[in-house]
């Protein structure tokens, strides 16, 4: 009995070291997270990373577009993404939290809009705004070589139906497709600094706000039908004649891997609730002040100590 005790302790001295090595490698995993191409997702999604990071987590960032990190999540290869928008991403959102291929981890306190927007001088020659009807009147206002003799309006590369809504609602306009955030905003600085006519794609929360005095069209309100059906609304035969939705919500997603493994992040995650205010003034550390986006991160944080309190469960700090 005595030989098989020392046994049993000679055998456990020898895996202790393996043991040890496996729960260390297990709580350090490292976080992959998502980051999209503007400017607050990337800023909220690095203040997320700094504060995994003070509890110890390794973290990597993970540039994806809005249609692939989907697939990243579903599959593990991603375990994270602090802001997903009603406006474009409620579809497949809420499909895989239904099929149980992502997890909902809450929402921010933050409410959204994306839409047609404007600065305020251009309801100068294009009286009638911000109601949609006034660019029916006035569309060569915005016209640009790309458009010519129609008006451009100027969208990002998010999955937005900014086609059909102009074929549905007879606009007389051409969706020039930039490639990020970045683009949008140069073509607004620009047309801002000799007051040019330009419409494009903004949405709110947004450094623009706090910046630029401008305005969101009103399109006809939004109803899920508008999508799907085409008896509803203006017109009979097309759908999308109508604005995106107002007041919509922000939220968090997460892997099921992540969730199941990451027991204190993932809880810190869904503590994690940014405010409109929030995620403007972080954004403009960067599109304003023109940081870089970890000294962005760093500075939000320096400027919200509270966060790190608030935002990690106590029994993990």
């Amino acid at each position: 009995m005595e030989f098989i005790k020392r046994v049993i302790a000679l055998v456990f001295l020898l895996l202790l070291p393996a043991l040890v090595n496996a729960n260390q490698n297990h709580e350090k995993k490292t976080i992959n997270i998502i980051t999209n191409n503007w400017t607050s997702q990337i800023v909220l999604s690095q203040v997320t990373g700094e504060i995994f990071k003070h509890m110890g987590y390794p973290v990597k960032y993970l540039p994806s577009s809005t249609s692939d990190q989907w697939g990243a999540l579903s599959h593990g290869l991603g375990d994270v993404q602090v802001e997903v928008w009603e406006g474009t991403m409620a579809g497949m959102f809420n499909r895989m939290v239904k099929e149980g291929q992502i997890v909902n981890a809450g929402p921010h306190s933050a409410t959204t809009r994306e839409e047609w927007w404007y600065p305020d001088y251009v309801e100068e020659v294009c009286p009638g705004l911000p109601d949609w009807r006034a660019l029916k009147e006035c569309s060569s206002q915005f016209q640009t070589e790309f458009s010519a003799p129609f008006g451009t309006y100027f969208s990002g590369p998010w999955e937005k139906p900014d086609a059909a809504r102009i074929r549905a609602l007879v606009l007389d306009f051409k969706v020039k497709v930039l490639k990020d955030g970045d683009e949008l905003w140069r073509v607004l600085k620009a047309a801002d600094k000799i007051k040019k006519p330009v419409i494009l794609f903004n949405w709110t929360p947004n450094w623009v706000e706090s910046v630029y005095a401008g305005k969101f069209v009103e399109f006809p309100d939004y109803e899920p039908d508008c999508e799907t059906n085409p008896s509803w609304g203006l017109n009979e035969a097309f759908t999308h004649d109508c604005g995106n939705p107002k007041g919509g919500w922000l939220k968090k997603a997460a892997s099921n891997q992540f969730a199941d493994s990451n027991s204190c992040a993932f809880r810190s995650l869904r503590l994690i609730n940014f405010t409109n205010r929030q995620i403007a003034t972080a954004a403009a550390l960067v599109d304003v002040d023109e940081m870089s986006y970890q000294e962005a991160a760093e500075a939000w944080i320096k400027a919200n100590p509270q966060v790190l309190k608030d935002w990690v469960p106590k029994d993990c700090r």
